[in-house]
């Protein structure tokens, strides 16, 4: 994918995303719009663009580290068919948060705030959707032993491979689409969150390949809070109970990481 191309994500996706569902209202004394917060680049910036790093945590395959690392303007996450992550019934390669710099200057999403993460992803034809979870982006509270809160997951319906978005406690489809156009070739996504408790948060979910869009939807009126905070997480996360023998060595690829919030 070119540079030019990605460079435009933000402005060909701008007029459609600011008038996404669920934010909130421009006044007459101030014109709410997205401000860019966060904006790393894989070579200059590499793991230290996010908080924190989801290596192989059981390291049940060092000889094949790092899974996770820059290579020119991409972040790679390697996934192969021998990975475990700590709890054995599953694999984990991610990187969660999105950081600023050294220390603890990471973004922070709580209650009551609207952000919007936009990216390109590659998804190579290895990566398939399966009959369990395979999550390629969540949505999570920090800390142990909390639920994701919304997943971008690769799953098979009917046998057929698809990519979708759920708010997952409540098990809320937001939207699906088929996944096979997307194979071997580079995604753009646009995701908008507003950070909200009962029924005060919405999401809006928008991938699109090249100039055409292959899905626009959202949803109002959901819970997008558990406590503390939100947190974005990327990379691959799966689980080894597939039955369509989709497991397979692979790989996926992120570039052009941009955070926004609604001010």
């Amino acid at each position: 994918m070119s540079t030019t191309r990605r460079n435009l994500l933000g402005a060909a996706l701008g007029g459609a995303a600011a008038a996404a569902v669920g934010l909130p209202a421009a006044s007459t004394a101030h014109a709410a719009s997205w401000q860019l917060k966060w904006s790393p680049s894989a070579s200059a910036d590499g793991l230290g663009a996010f908080e924190t790093i989801e290596d192989d945590r059981a390291d049940s395959h060092t000889s094949a580290s790092p899974h996770i690392y820059a290579t020119g303007n991409n972040w790679r996450f390697d996934m192969h068919t021998v990975d475990r992550d700590t709890s054995t019934d599953r694999q984990r390669q991610e990187v969660t948060g999105l950081r600023n710099g050294s220390g603890s200057n990471y973004l922070k999403w709580t209650e009551g705030q609207t952000w919007r993460v936009t990216y390109s992803m590659y998804i190579p034809s290895s990566l398939k959707a399966t009959t369990t979870f395979t999550h390629i982006m969540q949505m999570k509270q920090p800390g142990t032993g909390s639920a994701p809160i919304v997943v971008q997951s690769l799953r098979r319906v009917n046998g057929a491979q698809t990519i979708e978005l759920k708010l997952f406690e409540d098990d809320i489809l937001i939207g699906r689409t088929p996944l096979d156009p997307l194979h071997d070739k580079w995604t753009d996504v646009d995701f908008q969150i507003k950070v909200g408790n009962g029924s005060a948060g919405s999401v809006r979910w928008i991938l699109k390949s090249g100039s055409s869009t292959v899905i626009d939807a959202s949803k109002t009126g959901v819970d997008t809070f558990l406590a503390d905070r939100v947190r974005p997480k990327w990379g691959i996360y799966r689980s080894l109970g597939d039955t369509s023998g989709s497991l397979q060595n692979t790989y996926m690829l992120l570039t052009n990481l941009r955070g926004y919030q609604l001010v």
